[in-house]
């Protein structure tokens, strides 16, 4: 389970809860607004009236994070159009690589929308090579070069120049720095965490597997069956 301990746990989101803070005053103050809603869509599957909406939040070096795809994709493909999804990169402070592989999904979702999936599973897969033991005696700059190379495995060797760009892109740093802000906007203190409909499932921090999501997602369907009401979902 990746979820802060007490005492680590209640400093981390003291400091969680300041930058909070922070961002809802610098965009009261500034009005940065993102320009678009946080996150990956799935397959391009955007939401309609009786879409089952789910918003993952996601660490590209979370171990839990990465047990808990394999059971999510499966429904995903079961369920169809019934359901949609939303990841949300959010990156852990204990991970020392957790930035900049979440980093990572935002400058090829820019470049390649239809791969970022695909490294999103390629840091699963290989997620070993970043964590914080392995690259300990490696310079900032290394561990950087070291994921550029990484990802160009996922969107191909001659957008290579291209991805080195999308790392001094101010962009990409914005980007990643407002899905963190995104996640603490909605009480993300661990992951996997899972929002659905816009209601946060218990156990943050632990995986669901695939009959727990169908003891989630079945019910919701019977009730869209038996009141034949169709209700837009609206992001809260």
């Amino acid at each position: 389970m990746e979820i802060l301990k007490p005492k680590q746990g209640f400093l981390i989101l003291s400091s969680l809860l300041f930058v909070c803070n922070l961002s809802v005053w610098t965009i009261h103050v500034q009005g940065s607004i993102p320009a678009r809603f946080d996150g990956f869509v799935y397959k391009d599957d955007l939401p309609h009236a009786d879409t089952i909406m789910i918003e993952a939040f996601f660490d590209p070096v979370c171990p839990d994070s990465r047990d808990a795809w394999p059971p999510l994709k499966q429904v995903l493909e079961d369920y169809g159009p019934r359901l949609s999804l939303i990841v949300h990169p959010f990156a852990l402070p204990f991970h020392d690589n957790a930035f900049v592989t979440s980093r990572a999904l935002h400058i090829v979702n820019k470049l390649n929308a239809s791969a970022t999936y695909h490294l999103l599973e390629l840091f699963f897969k290989h997620q070993e090579k970043f964590y914080n033991q392995q690259t300990h005696n490696m310079s900032r700059a290394s561990v950087v070069d070291h994921i550029v190379r990484f990802v160009t495995k996922a969107v191909g060797d001659d957008l290579l120049s291209a991805v080195e760009s999308g790392f001094n892109d101010r962009n990409s740093d914005f980007a990643t720095r407002v899905s963190f802000k995104y996640g603490c906007s909605r009480g993300v203190i661990g992951t996997p965490y899972f929002i659905v409909n816009g209601f946060p499932l218990p156990n943050a921090g632990s995986a669901v597997d695939y009959k727990g999501w169908r003891s989630i997602i079945d019910p919701l369907i019977n009730k869209q069956r038996q009141s034949g009401d169709e209700i837009p979902y609206f992001f809260l």
